[in-house]
């Protein structure tokens, strides 16, 4: 028998809600500077209390072959991954409309 997921009433294999939390999100994503004039690439506007920020890092840091972290509400990567960023933000479910570079 399927477990349920209280919130909804579906199914939680289903996974419909953490979709429903993906599409909310308002994303921005930008290139800072830190120490020695090294690049980061700052992903912003991903709500902590809907998504894991810690798994959505760990993906990104592992497709992009890079070290980076997620702290206060923000995923910072080391390197400049503007281009494939939202590529990649997509395929995870987030909402093209959503995502600003």
């Amino acid at each position: 028998m399927p477990e349920i997921d209280p919130i909804t009433g579906l199914p939680k294999e289903l996974g419909a809600w953490d979709n429903i939390a993906k599409e909310n999100q308002k994303i921005t994503i930008k290139i800072i500077r830190k120490k020695f004039g090294k690049k980061y690439t700052v992903i912003e506007g991903i709500d902590k209390n809907e998504v894991d920020l810690k798994s959505v890092a760990k993906k990104l840091k592992n497709k992009f072959a890079c070290g980076g972290t997620a702290k206060g509400g923000q995923i910072e990567l080391q390197g400049d991954h503007s281009r494939e960023i939202k590529k990649e933000l997509i395929q995870m479910g987030f909402s093209p409309d959503s995502i600003e570079s």
